[in-house]
This record gives C-alpha cells, sequence and structure tokens, in this order.
C-alpha cells in the first residue's frame, strides 16, 4: 500500500486563499491528483469548523470522507497556527502545524485558545500571542496524541530557522518540550537533501506538504506513507494513530514514511537570496562576496533558504555523498549515502509540465489536464509510475519526453527569492531540437 498525503492547506476563510476552497473541491482535485489522505486544514476557524462537521462524517478514527459522495480521498484534521511574540529580545514569528486525532481535541483546543484571547475568526491560520512553546504546551495538555510540526521551517519571514524571525536551533524555540518535535515540514525553498546537513534533524522526521491557497496547487509536495510489511497486512484500514506512528518513526507502527515528493527547490520563492523590489538576487557565493545589504536600496536582503541551510550545516553533502536508484517507469529516488534516511523524488507539477507544452496557455493545459486525469490515470500515477510508451499513447511523445526529463532530474530552474517563484525549464532549446533527454545536463 502506499498513501500519499498532504496534510497542509488552506480553507477558504484564510488570508490569500482562492474563494473556491471548500471541502469539495479540495476532493474533486485529490482524486484528479491521486491524494489519498488531505488535511481538511483551519479547523480553528468558527465557519470552517462548522462545515467540517456539516460535511465530513468518521470512517476510522480520525479519518474522514465526505458524507454520501463517491469521492476517493480521506481527510485528516490538521490546521496552522501563526505565532508572532516576542522572545530573547527578538519579535519570533513562528508557524506550526497541529494533527488532532478527533473533532472532540479539536473543540477543546479551540475553546483554550479562545479563552486566551485568541481572535480565531480573524483568518483561518489565526495570528496569536502564545509562543511556540506554550501552544505547544497546551495542546499536549488537551490531548497528548496530538502532533506539532513547524511548517515550512526555512522560510524567513514566518518559519523555526527563518532568517528574519525564526530561532537557532529547534531547543531555542521550543526548551524542554523539544522531545515532542518528531518532525519538521522542510517547504517548497528546500529538499531533503539540504536538511540531512542539519544534526538536529539526524533523529527527526522530514515531511512535505504543499501549503495549498487554491486546489490546482495541492499536491506540489507530498509525503508518502507505506506499509511497514513486518508488521502485518497492508491497513487499507489506516487510522489517525497509524499516520502519527509513522511520522513519529514508531518501530511497531503500521505505517512508516515512504519517500516524500518535492519540489526542485530552486523553484520555491526563497530559495536564493535578494530584493525583488530592486530586482536584486543572490546566489550564496554572490552574497558571500557582495555581503548582505542591497546596493540599491542599502537595505538588508531577504536570506534565502539555501544560504541559511549552508551557514547552519553540520556538515556539507555533495553528490557524491548521495545514491540515485531509479523504479520500474525510470523515475529517479535520492537517497543518502548509508541510505540512513527516507528517499525522496522531485516532480514538476502536472500542469506546470503541460503548460510549458502548450506554450504557456493556461487554458490549453487546463482542458489537457482534466482530459487525461478523466480519460487516462490521476496526476500522481502519470508522474510516477505510468510506462513511458502508456504516457506517448494518451498524452502524445511532447509529454513523454517532459516526463522523462523531469523524472531523470534534468530540468532547468532559475531559482527564486524574496516571494518571487523559480521558472523551471524543461525544454531546452537542444531538447527543442529533437535530441535525446537522457543527454541534457543535470541539477547535479
Amino acid at each position: 500500500m502506499q498513501l500519499i498525503a498532504d496534510l497542509q492547506i488552506h480553507s477558504k476563510y484564510s488570508r490569500a486563499v482562492s474563494q473556491k476552497m471548500d471541502l469539495f473541491e479540495v476532493a474533486t482535485w485529490a482524486d484528479k491528483k491521486g491524494i489519498g489522505l488531505m488535511a481538511t486544514g483551519d479547523w480553528t476557524h468558527p465557519f470552517w469548523f462548522q462545515h467540517i462537521k456539516d460535511t465530513l462524517e468518521e470512517t476510522r478514527p480520525g479519518i474522514f470522507r465526505i458524507k454520501n459522495k463517491p469521492y476517493k480521498t480521506r481527510f485528516f484534521l490538521s490546521t496552522e497556527i501563526s505565532s508572532i511574540y516576542s522572545q530573547g529580545g527578538q519579535t519570533r514569528r513562528i508557524h506550526n502545524l497541529i494533527f488532532s486525532p478527533n473533532l472532540s481535541t479539536c473543540e477543546k483546543i479551540i475553546k483554550e485558545m479562545q479563552r486566551r484571547g485568541c481572535n480565531l475568526r480573524a483568518d483561518g491560520r489565526p495570528i496569536v500571542g502564545l509562543s511556540s512553546k506554550e501552544l505547544l504546551e497546551m495542546v499536549l495538555e488537551i490531548d497528548d496524541r496530538c502532533l506539532f510540526i513547524p511548517a515550512h521551517a526555512w522560510t524567513p519571514w514566518f518559519a523555526i530557522f527563518g532568517s528574519k524571525s525564526g530561532f537557532s536551533s529547534i531547543r531555542e524555540c521550543f526548551g524542554d518540550l523539544e522531545k515532542h518535535i518528531y518532525a519538521v515540514e522542510t517547504g517548497l525553498s528546500s529538499d531533503p537533501i539540504m536538511n540531512w546537513q542539519i544534526a538536529e534533524l539526524d533523529h527527526r522526521s522530514l515531511v512535505s506538504f504543499s501549503d495549498a491557497h487554491s486546489a490546482p496547487k495541492i499536491g506540489r509536495e507530498a509525503t508518502v506513507f507505506v506499509t511497514d510489511t513486518k508488521n502485518g497486512d497492508p491497513p487499507l484500514d489506516f487510522n489517525y494513530q497509524d499516520v502519527a506512528d509513522a511520522i513519529k518513526q514508531t518501530s511497531t507502527g503500521r505505517l512508516k514514511i515512504g519517500y516524500t515528493v518535492e519540489f526542485f527547490p530552486e523553484e520555491g520563492k526563497y530559495h536564493w537570496s535578494g530584493h525583488r523590489s530592486c530586482n536584486v538576487k543572490y546566489s550564496p557565493d554572490q552574497l558571500d562576496k557582495n555581503g548582505k545589504i542591497c546596493p540599491v536600496c542599502h537595505q538588508p536582503l531577504t536570506i534565502g533558504v539555501e544560504n541559511q541551510v549552508r551557514d547552519r550545516s553540520t556538515h556539507i553533502i555533495h553528490s557524491q555523498d548521495l545514491v540515485l536508484l531509479k523504479n520500474a517507469a525510470g523515475l529517479t529516488f535520492v537517497y543518502d549515502q548509508e541510505k540512513k534516511r527516507r528517499p525522496f523524488v522531485s516532480i514538476v507539477p502536472l500542469l506546470e509540465v503541460l503548460s510549458e507544452i502548450n506554450h504557456g496557455s493556461a487554458v490549453k493545459a487546463l482542458r489537457e489536464y482534466d482530459r487525461l486525469t478523466a480519460n487516462f490515470t490521476n496526476e500522481f500515477d502519470l508522474l510516477l509510475r505510468q510506462s513511458y510508451e502508456e504516457i506517448e499513447r494518451a498524452g502524445g511523445l511532447r509529454l513523454r519526453q517532459a516526463i522523462e526529463i523531469v523524472r531523470n532530474r534534468q530540468v532547468v530552474v532559475d531559482p527564486g527569492y524574496d516571494g518571487v517563484f523559480g521558472v523551471v525549464k524543461i525544454f531546452s532549446d537542444q531538447k527543442e531540437s529533437g535530441n535525446d533527454p537522457a543527454n541534457q545536463p543535470s541539477l547535479f
């Protein structure tokens, strides 16, 4: 069994989120993408929480489905909290995920947050004055089965390791409660290779989710849970505790993390350093050479994730320290040399692939996306598992070539910086002229 999970999204009640984002819209796109487990998102918001209770029914402990509808995807009670507070003489802005085992626990957390003066109605991702440690302590006192995970850990502005308002370590943030932080969510601008270089993450799980603000963006990153075969038959009846045990790396759990599905981190909007308003973008080496002050406005630059990771790394991983293995479909899995950590694969979302094939036409890309997912297979099956022959038969030679390039990790990305997404290019001039994709330069 493989369970593709995206456990971080937002509802229409969160700032800058599509007003189409209700549970029916999420389930529709999750089925198109082949995602088996979706976050509800935003369960602290009163209107959204009522929508959850009205729309979903529990099928297994902590696992929900839409009532009286044939959607395949299941739902998981996940929300994100923005904590803004002062600690150590600095303003901290940290986003954390809370996974809840049931609706009753959600209600208790909501009630306690309201008692402490938190305004939960203002935004689906509420801004609270509670510190990360206070929030974690509160949640564990209510129900110690909850999971608490720092979100998009390296984002400069709102993350535990963020350059603008984060911390130097998990312990600095959570103190003696750090033992309850079993995982971090790595965000779009970093991949596992970067996080493998951080000593305090050596024994914690790395998870990836989309943080989607619109339904087409769900699944752009995901975590894949697989059956831990030594512990019995595939748990088609998986529950909340199975997912929690996998994240905690519990040895007796029925599931474990098999691998994560990642953006190429250069596509993330904070990968390199710079100032978008001044059109200044620096690679890590350029930042070391030119300094952290913008040459145009003379204000501090937004320091990118690659620099943040490099500055905190306890050891540097080079390409020769990695093991790249392909599955039967030619998809490249990236492992550390000792294979101590969960591997990952890197994708370009299918809509982005189809957009490039259709010369940037979003209308044509969406039309072809809907045709393929209705008549051929779901997005993840196409990206990760289908044979090249079947892809060509269903979508044409250009789609086959594009998927082969992506599976071989041979895309080219103009890195993102200071809130600007990077630009992925699958077909170079040589590819356009028909050269073999296998001969194209790799990111490695």
